[in-house]
């Protein structure tokens, strides 16, 4: 702002008769001045001391209402201009500008200061405002990792519970299974006993006669469960002679075995579950 102004040097001095005449101005008025200051005081004087309060409170009541009057009549009256030199008033008008120009380039420098101070405030809070940035996208990113912990392990309890679930109903199926197939052995044993020759088939070969040890029909039904649930794909039995013939009957008689298509020394359990 201060390089838009024009440079006021303070070199030009009033002549000597502008100053002269200043000073007689000034003197004159400092004499008006004295007169009513003496004026004042033989008034202050010249006042009736009375002991009388009600016209002490009158003269007072004049004096301050005269006093007023003056008071509004200073207020109201133009001041007047000191001189109508013309070097005078362009000295004093010289002098006048560059106070003003002096207070603008103080207004400059604390307006400049001002706004530096405002700049590196504004930085201070810039890099602030980025550290919480940063500092939230690091908790947002702690956040869902914390989340993704809770609902692996969530799903891992449920994973775990689930296959304990599992095992138990595995334990009470083999339980249940075992209870099966003791109750189904007590009961093939009671209903289809072996012969009884001992449990064994004379078999006649070539040259001598082979004793074959008689499998029940409880293992036997047991192998062709197993072979089933073992090899699904190939659940065929080989029947040797240790399969008594009877039994072999009675499973194919009521639909429990089927013999292979191709092979009528092969057979399998009918598959109930399918």
């Amino acid at each position: 702002m201060a390089e838009y102004l024009p440079e006021i040097t303070t070199e030009s001095v009033c002549p000597v008769e502008a100053k002269e005449e200043i000073i007689d101005e000034c003197e004159s008025i400092w004499k008006q001045m004295e007169e009513c200051q003496s004026k004042l005081m033989l008034l202050e004087m010249e006042t009736p001391q009375t002991s009388d309060a009600k016209l002490s409170f009158q003269l007072t009541t004049m004096q301050m209402k005269a006093l007023t009057a003056e008071h509004n009549q200073w207020q109201n009256r133009s001041p007047e201009i000191i001189s109508t030199n013309p070097d005078v008033l362009v000295s004093l008008g010289k002098e006048e500008l560059q106070k003003v120009k002096n207070h603008l380039e103080m207004v400059l420098s604390t307006v400049q200061s001002k706004n530096k101070q405002l700049e590196e405030d504004l930085k201070r809070e810039q890099q602030w405002h980025e550290e919480q940035e940063q500092l939230l996208y690091a908790f947002n990113g702690t956040e869902e990792e914390a989340n993704t912990q809770v609902e692996q392990l969530s799903q891992k309890s449920l994973n775990i519970r689930a296959f304990n679930e599992l095992q138990n109903k595995m334990l009470q199926l083999k339980i249940y299974k075992e209870e099966l197939l003791n109750a189904l052995g007590g009961f093939l044993a009671e209903h289809f006993p072996l012969p009884e020759n001992g449990g064994s088939a004379k078999k006649k070969g070539s040259s001598e006669e082979l004793s074959v040890e008689l499998i029940t029909l409880h293992e036997i039904l047991e192998m062709l469960i197993n072979k089933l649930m073992s090899t699904p794909h190939e659940p065929y039995v080989k029947i040797n002679d240790s399969f008594w013939p009877p039994y072999i009957e009675l499973l194919l008689r009521y639909g429990i075995a089927l013999r292979h298509p191709e092979d009528t020394k092969r057979m399998r359990l009918e598959a109930f579950h399918m």
